[in-house]
């Protein structure tokens, strides 16, 4: 029986059932980060009665049957007083619409007649419904159309680290630890090395059950790699007509090869013109710039990357999107990190950039924690800043230097001395924390813990 891990956003889908009003919720995410489990396990603990449908398996098919039986009858003149009952009725004889029943419609993405419909169906009933699905198969199909109101949307991650600690039963550690030095220091050093194991192996649900079953790196590493392989299998049959797997192999080492170089962002398209070129140079391929966006856009809305954007001078009006790229787990990563070849040390600042991107994306997300549509970085002069934050609620600016080791930046001394900030924060992988007027230090794995 595996461990039951535990989810932050549980909470989330309680505020959905119990918030006024009365509208689908559709649940997106990478493949392979726990939606369908956790939607399963939502409505098992909070309703009645719970009908599920997967439009990838048996219970899809006799529901579409179903649906495509109903429409054939109501074209033909039958009337029917209201369509949506009718069919979960068709497919679950037992159904019964109360506010105590729950349908899930899992794989929404196969099909766009359904998917149209979404909207309909809490208009209509007083069942709650919750749709899941990746955006595979909708980011090309114009059949599928954007479902404006009666939808509300929840995105799901892989395991944080807060998680990854929850399932270790060491969160309460965590919770108490002193981010400015306050704690004794065998917490920092334990804490420490938990970060190291998480930043090693990622958040996926499967990784990390096979590290708590004792499984060793290696062991993990292959649960990564079956997780890349089914997710490219899975999307073949969407670019059929682009890539294979050798190119595919390629876009994630890509990524990995553009984050080493720790460029000081892109213009419009040119990160797509920079993968384009290492695709191109390390496979022999005529792959062609549209396939390279087609390919971006792909690894993008099935929560593979992330992009920030960048601001010239500090400057918070003068944001320029996708002008930068992170993988949305850090296990993923370190995978794609190793295969490139470079030195541990470098893998490990970019590791933990990553990470301070990725808390920094949810931050960007109702409820809206810091300015932005994306996270961010600064340039000012010639040096650059790692993040640029402005906090909602405080009004007051960071700028975010992330670094492995002890050692500080050098452009980052500017920042205060022309007033383009109110606070430098260091996140750090090796330190206690401190703080010293606008001066603060972190260890990068509290990060979460920081109140902008």
């Amino acid at each position: 029986m595996h461990k039951y891990l535990e989810r932050k956003v549980y909470s989330r889908l309680e505020e959905w059932k119990t918030r006024n009003g009365h509208s689908t919720l559709e649940v997106t995410g990478a493949r392979q980060v726990g939606k369908t489990f956790l939607v399963n396990k939502f409505a098992d603990e909070q309703y009645s009665q719970k009908i599920y449908i997967n439009l990838l398996d048996f219970s899809g098919e006799l529901f579409l049957e179903h649906y495509h039986d109903l429409h054939r009858e109501i074209k033909e003149g039958r009337k029917v007083e209201n369509p949506i009952y009718d069919l979960i009725k068709r497919f679950r004889p037992d159904f019964e619409d109360s506010e105590n029943t729950i349908v899930i419609i899992d794989e929404i993405q196969e099909s766009a007649d359904i998917y149209n419909r979404v909207r309909e169906f809490t208009r209509t009933l007083q069942s709650d419904f919750i749709v899941t699905g990746s955006y595979l198969g909708r980011i090309l199909n114009k059949e599928f159309k954007y479902s404006a109101g009666d939808l509300e949307h929840l995105e799901i991650y892989t395991l944080d680290f807060e998680e990854f600690l929850m399932a270790l039963g060491e969160k309460d550690i965590y919770d108490t630890l002193d981010l400015y030095g306050g704690s004794p220091a065998d917490v920092y050093q334990k804490i420490e090395e938990w970060y190291n194991i998480y930043c090693s192996i990622g958040g996926y649900p499967a990784v990390i059950l096979k590290y708590l079953e004792g499984g060793s790196p290696e062991e993990c590493q292959m649960e990564l790699y079956k997780i890349t392989r089914l997710f490219i299998h899975e999307s073949k049959r969407y670019f059929r007509d682009i890539l294979d797997d050798a190119v595919y192999d390629n876009m994630f080492v890509g990524v990995a090869r553009i984050l080493v170089k720790e460029k000081k962002g892109f213009d419009e398209d040119s990160f797509s013109e920079e993968l384009q070129h290492i695709v191109v140079r390390d496979y022999s391929s005529n792959i062609s710039k549209a396939s390279i966006n087609r390919a971006v856009d792909w690894l993008y809305s099935s929560g593979i990357i992330g992009f920030a954007g960048k601001l010239p001078e500090c400057s918070l009006l003068d944001f320029k999107a996708k002008s930068r790229c992170y993988f949305m787990d850090v296990g993923l990563a370190a995978y794609f990190l190793r295969i490139t070849g470079c030195p541990g040390s470098t893998i490990k600042g970019i590791i933990n950039e990553n990470f301070v991107y990725l808390d920094l994306t949810k931050r960007t997300q109702y409820p809206h924690e810091i300015a932005l549509e994306t996270p961010a970085f600064a340039t000012l002069g010639k040096g650059e800043i790692d993040f640029y934050v402005k906090g909602i609620k405080s009004q007051m600016t960071y700028a975010i230097e992330v670094k492995a080791g002890k050692n500080s930046s050098k452009t980052i001394d500017d920042v205060l001395e022309k007033n383009k900030a109110d606070y430098i924060l260091y996140a750090k992988g090796s330190t206690l924390g401190g703080r010293k007027e606008n001066i603060i230090t972190i260890p990068v794995y509290g990060i979460s813990k920081f109140t902008f």
